[in-house]
């Protein structure tokens, strides 16, 4: 065989060896990003794992509505401010600067609700929602948004705590929005209610003025 086609055959040889090497270290790469992606992926996923961790569900609820007075600042096209904080609103009564308004402002709640069944609870601030002319139409669109009523709900249980020669009795009540509500009692309430499944209490409903069916259920007393 001739010196040059032994080269050209040992010169295909080494361009197909430097092919398959290539490949290979491609697919190696591509394995080792594979793993650290997956590993990065478990690391920073949330839930509730064998190692431990915990799960958290997070909504934002209607909080409350409260009617202020309040005096109409600039006219800024369609929009007028309301002072002392300048807040925006649309002009729909036609006020002018000077006048004097009853505002309808609400706030929210962020609650998040751990794997334990405890809330955390994060209020916003207050905005301003509507005008009105007068006081009393604002607190009569603020009860269609805010309602009270009796009704029976489920007690989860009661219990004491003691500390030297003191004690505290306190029953925990599940609210029909579903989160839980701890409330101090006394001893007479505690040795009334102790083997009672269902309870009544006084309830407010705070209701979203965007959409009615969402709302919150807030202890405000007992109704026995």
């Amino acid at each position: 065989m001739s010196r040059p086609a032994m080269n050209s055959r040992y010169g295909s040889g080494k361009k197909r060896s430097r092919v398959m090497i290539g490949i290979f270290s491609a697919l190696a790469l591509l394995l080792i990003f594979g793993i650290i992606g997956a590993c990065s992926d478990k690391k920073n996923s949330g839930g509730t794992g064998s190692s431990g961790g915990t799960t958290t569900e997070s909504s934002v609820v209607p909080w409350d509505y409260k009617v202020e007075q309040a005096k109409v600042g600039d006219l800024i096209g369609g929009d007028m401010t309301l002072l002392p904080n300048n807040d925006m609103l649309p002009n729909d009564g036609n006020f002018a600067t000077g006048d004097q308004v009853w505002v309808l402002s609400f706030m929210t709640a962020e609650m998040k609700t751990g794997a334990d069944g405890k809330n955390d609870v994060k209020l916003s601030g207050w905005t301003p929602l509507k005008t009105f002319k007068t006081e009393k139409e604002a607190k009569t669109d603020m009860s269609q948004l805010k309602t009270e009523i009796q009704t029976e709900v489920d007690l989860v249980g009661v219990y004491k705590t003691q500390y030297g020669d003191k004690h505290r009795d306190f029953a925990v009540v599940s609210m029909p929005s579903g989160h839980k509500v701890k409330q101090p009692i006394s001893d007479e309430r505690y040795a009334a209610i102790k083997d009672k499944k269902r309870v009544k209490i006084v309830l407010e409903e705070v209701h979203d003025f965007s959409n009615y069916d969402l709302a919150m259920s807030k202890f405000r007393g007992w109704a026995e």
